[in-house]
Formats: structure tokens, C-alpha cells, sequence
């Protein structure tokens, strides 16, 4: 299990600490309603950070921790994700290289390595697992990260809590088989994702599945930071993992998964 520890910064950036055994996930406010995060590894000191849209608050943060920055993950190629990532290299002094930049999309500013689906990387002790999730963009990567002992997924735009992000680049059957790859994940797999939706998302869902009783218990026991979900929890409440059961498929008229998927979308899109 996780303990939660919050603290204010005096710039606008609120922090929420996740403690593990090893590992220490911490979220920051950047830009309207974006998530950036800091993964660090308490046994090296080596740390990572995803999708640094305004990396001033991380630089600071990583720097008065004397920890020791190795990677910068970056889900997708859209600017409030990675428009933050030269700054954030050129803040933390690196050299070309020194850093590792990691994306699956070669358009990704800073980028250094390429990620192929499945692909393993090590922050310290730390193992990520590259997801290719394509459909939000055509690039869209997911970021498994596991201490063996508890395990987390940054989504980005691609899982949202009780949404989905919309098909800017791909089809509903792409979103479909992306977001099937992240509900194969271990149920207890907790949840980061891009962008503060979950409000408005869960009315969306509500008009779905009105008599949805985890949905229900969700809205009721909303705060102000809604992060970490977990798979499990999107299993039960978000439509968008959820077009296998008859309940959605009632609400959009269609009986095929992908039919549903992109119908859903289409009414989120007019909600």
C-alpha cells in the first residue's frame, strides 16, 4: 500500500507524494489542468520525470533532493506534454545525451531514444515498460513503472480517470485496443494520468450508466486531487473500459466493442 503526503509549493504548484518501497511517485500542476510527474528511486537517488510542460518546480525540487535526473519520459508529441523539454534540459546543465529523452514519436522535442512497444527501460532499481498506445496521437506511449513490490501507469491522454482522450490521430479501434492493453494491467495498477477531467468525465459517465453504483461511490468521494485511480477502479465506473458490457452498449445502440467505442466518443465529444 501507499501513503499520501501533500505539501504546497508558493508556485501555484501543488505536490501529492506517493511512498513505496523504493519508489517515490510525486505529481505537479503545470499549465490549466495538466499532470507532470517525478519518479525517483530512494535506494540510487536516479530519478525520471514525465512530460515536463513546465519543468522550473521539477528542476528545483530534483536539485534540492541532490537526486539524480537519467530520463525524461514523454507520453506524446503535443506541446502542453513535451513543449517542456529542451527548457528542462537545458535548466538541469545536461549535455547532449546526458539525459535520456524517451518518446515514441520522432517529432518529440529532445528526443533521444525512440521506444518500441514492450520495451524495457531502469530508473536506478526502478523497471519501465514502454506501452505503444496509439490514437490520441499516432506516437502515444504509456509508461509501466514497477519496483516489485507496487506498479503504476502514467497514461497520458490516452486513460483518463473515467474518460479517454479523443482521437486526434487514429480510430476508435485503435482506442479500443489501447486502452485493452492497459485493462489487461494488473488490476491494482495505480492510474497517473495527463490531465485533471475527472469531474466532468464522471458526469459524462453518469449519463452512461446512471445506475452505476462504483460510479456513484467515485463522484461521491471526489476531492481535489483525484490521483491515483487504479485499473480496477476503471474497470468498474469508466464507459471508455467498459464497451464489452451491455449497460454501455444499450447507451450507444451498438453491440461490437469498436462500434461502441466510437460512439461514445462522439456524444463525450458533444457532451
Amino acid at each position: 500500500m501507499f501513503v499520501r503526503q501533500q505539501s504546497v509549493l508558493k508556485l501555484s504548484s501543488v505536490i501529492s507524494s506517493f511512498y513505496y518501497r523504493t519508489m517515490k511517485i510525486r505529481h505537479f500542476n503545470a499549465l490549466e489542468d495538466n499532470y507532470m510527474y517525478l519518479i525517483s528511486d530512494d535506494k540510487t537517488k536516479e530519478c525520471a520525470v514525465v512530460d515536463p510542460a513546465e519543468p522550473d518546480v521539477l528542476v528545483k525540487t530534483i536539485r534540492n533532493e541532490g537526486l539524480k535526473l537519467t530520463t525524461i519520459l514523454t507520453t506524446h508529441h503535443h506541446y502542453d506534454h513535451a513543449g517542456g523539454n529542451n527548457k528542462m534540459l537545458i535548466l538541469m546543465g545536461a549535455d547532449k545525451g546526458q539525459i535520456k529523452v524517451v518518446g515514441g514519436d520522432n517529432s518529440l522535442q529532445g528526443l533521444t531514444h525512440s521506444v518500441t512497444d514492450n520495451e524495457k527501460l531502469k530508473i536506478g532499481e526502478i523497471e519501465v515498460t514502454c506501452l505503444s498506445t496509439p490514437c490520441h496521437t499516432a506516437g502515444h506511449v504509456c509508461y509501466v513503472v514497477t519496483d516489485e513490490k507496487e506498479q503504476a501507469v502514467f497514461t497520458g491522454d490516452t486513460l483518463f480517470i473515467g474518460g479517454c482522450g479523443k482521437f486526434f490521430e487514429g480510430t476508435a479501434s485503435q482506442m479500443q485496443s489501447s486502452l485493452q492493453k492497459l485493462a489487461s494491467l494488473d488490476p491494482k495498477t495505480l492510474v497517473y494520468c495527463g490531465h485533471e477531467y475527472t469531474k466532468k468525465n464522471l458526469q459524462f459517465a453518469a449519463t452512461v450508466e446512471p445506475d452505476n453504483q462504483d460510479l456513484q461511490a467515485k463522484q461521491a468521494s471526489l476531492t481535489s486531487v483525484t490521483i491515483p485511480s487504479t485499473i480496477g477502479d476503471e474497470l468498474k465506473f469508466n464507459p471508455f473500459m467498459r464497451t464489452n458490457q451491455s449497460s454501455v452498449q444499450r447507451f450507444t445502440g451498438k453491440t461490437d466493442p469498436v462500434e461502441c467505442m466510437a460512439e461514445l466518443r462522439e456524444r463525450k465529444n458533444r457532451f
